[in-house]
């Protein structure tokens, strides 16, 4: 009888620990996310067996999907708009919760002509002798570090004076490619892809002022999709031990 009890729990614990695998929540997350729930993902995987999938976008693209019918049950946005639209729209269980903060850095390529460790104001001369090209930044109408970015350019009365030579990406992962590319002298990204190891080869970068722009407060929501899954991995997202994975990609707990 012991022995049939034990072959019972056995195949029990087999049922459960497959039932956790293949779980598989689909999440919409913003790009300037990427690198940390690269990390994140392989340690809620190994200690709750769920396995996440991650769509990386623009905040607002994101957003406007989920309302549009998107199979998503879960958006880590960048910004609380987005979130708080959803919720008035009675796309999501609850108004979600704040996670992390986000940074907005200044970044150069390798033998750019732009200096970021003077800041924004670097941008300045160079303007004025015509030595910028291509200056990256995402889409402030759908991306929060696009908008981010505007403010802190027309704080310093810059954006109308660069605005002939901005490139715009549909991402802040978008932007930060421009800001690379052949005839970028750099561009406006987030602090957590400045610091990705792709990043970091390719140039170097300065953190902008915070007072230059609204803060990047990133929240995260359950879309009335949610799953049982979805709502453990929200719980995880929002505990000390994701929060200390957050800080080591630039993103500061709330």
């Amino acid at each position: 009888m012991h022995r049939r009890l034990l072959l019972t729990l056995t195949a029990l614990q087999g049922v459960s620990a497959y039932a956790y695998a293949a779980e598989r929540p689909l999440i919409a997350a913003a790009a300037s996310l990427q690198p940390a729930l690269e990390e994140v993902a392989a340690l809620i995987t190994a200690q709750t067996g769920i396995a996440p999938r991650f769509a990386y976008g623009a905040s607002g693209n994101l957003a406007r999907q989920i309302a549009q019918g998107a199979p998503f049950e879960m958006l880590l946005a960048a910004d609380e708009v987005s979130i708080e639209q959803l919720s008035e729209a009675g796309h999501t269980r609850d108004a979600g919760h704040v996670f992390a903060l986000g940074r907005l850095a200044l970044f150069a390529p390798r033998g750019s002509v732009l200096d970021p460790a003077g800041g924004l104001e670097a941008l300045r001369p160079l303007l004025a002798a015509r030595r910028v090209q291509r200056f990256a930044i995402a889409n402030p109408e759908i991306a929060p570090y696009g908008r981010a970015a505007e403010q802190a350019l027309r704080r310093l009365d810059l954006w109308e004076v660069l605005r002939p030579h901005l490139v715009f990406g549909t991402s802040i992962a978008q932007a930060a490619q421009f800001a690379t590319t052949e005839g970028a002298i750099g561009g406006l990204v987030a602090h957590s892809l400045a610091l990705s190891p792709a990043l970091k080869a390719r140039g170097s970068f300065s953190l902008v002022p915070e007072a230059l722009h609204e803060p990047l407060r990133h929240r995260l929501a359950l879309t009335k999709r949610g799953s049982e899954a979805a709502l453990r991995l929200q719980a995880w997202l929002l505990s000390p031990q994701a929060a200390a994975v957050f800080a080591r990609h630039g993103l500061q707990a709330p």
